[in-house]
């Protein structure tokens, strides 16, 4: 009796937690669709390959004996956050895009401007008290003198002293005399955890050969944007979402091959980090 008790404990405790991540994940359903089909969520292409091959060609072909191979599409992985945040005394909503291949926060899907800065802090760890000092130096053009640096933080000179000498350790920083410098050349680091997005998901299945391998993990740009966004910050909802690249490849005379990666949204090079061919 004892032990069918048990076993209907059990049972229940199992039924109760899969309703419980029934319910709470609203993407186990898009996650079970993906590993039977192999969907994935992407951003719609506005330039077909052929569109850019053509507009571009003296660049790629010249005048050398250049011939094109036929073009391959791959996917590019972007973590894509629906946010709360404050600003100016008011609660906002936004969505943030965040690259896990190259650790960047895209601005602006229309011309795929994108930070310069945080995956640096994204390799160096930097903690919430690292991003107080790299959002005083932002928003004064990268430097302040240490003194200007003590007012912008409105702290205690002990703590800010050893908050740093925490991101002058991790260089995200660099002292010069009583000058404190963002250590990023030409930094573009976001104040505000908003991305500009007009463009449209669609649904595409697509062989896992063409996915690019990201760089970095959900959890760690997570812990990286709440560390860069303050207190105030959460995140409603994540997602994994890809970015159409295509691959295109020329044929040099000698029969060496040259590749270069193109954004199908932008119709430009794709500076993506190197990867597997």
């Amino acid at each position: 009796m004892r032990r069918l008790l048990m076993i209907l404990v059990v049972a229940a405790v199992g039924a109760a937690a899969w309703w419980y991540w029934d319910d709470a994940n609203d993407l186990k359903q898009s996650a079970f669709s993906y590993i039977e089909n192999g969907d994935i969520l992407t951003l719609e292409a506005r330039f077909s390959p052929e569109r850019i091959m053509d507009g571009y060609r003296q660049e790629l072909l010249g005048n050398s004996g250049r011939t094109y191979l036929d073009p391959v599409s791959r996917y590019s992985p972007y973590l894509l956050m629906e946010v709360k945040y404050h600003q100016d005394g008011k609660s906002r909503e936004g969505t943030v895009l965040w690259g896990m291949q190259d650790g960047e926060m895209v601005l602006n899907t229309e011309t795929w401007e994108t930070s310069h800065g945080l995956e640096d802090c994204l390799n160096d760890g930097a903690n919430i008290n690292d991003f107080k000092i790299i959002h005083a130096l932002a928003r004064n053009k990268g430097s302040l003198t240490k003194e200007h640096l003590l007012e912008a933080l409105n702290g205690d000179k002990d703590v800010v002293d050893s908050w740093i000498e925490s991101a002058r350790q991790k260089h995200l920083i660099v002292q010069k005399g009583n000058l404190m410098q963002l250590h990023f050349e030409n930094p573009k680091i976001p104040l505000v955890p908003q991305t500009k997005i007009k463009q449209t998901l669609v649904s595409k299945s697509i062989g896992r050969a063409q996915r690019i391998p990201s760089r970095y993990s959900k959890s760690k740009i997570i812990k990286t944007a709440q560390a860069a966004f303050g207190n105030d910050f959460t995140i409603r909802t994540e997602q994994e979402v890809y970015l159409p690249v295509y691959t295109i490849e020329v044929q040099n005379p000698d029969g060496s091959i040259r590749r270069s990666d193109w954004n199908a949204l932008t119709g430009e090079p794709f500076l993506a980090k190197p990867y597997a061919q």
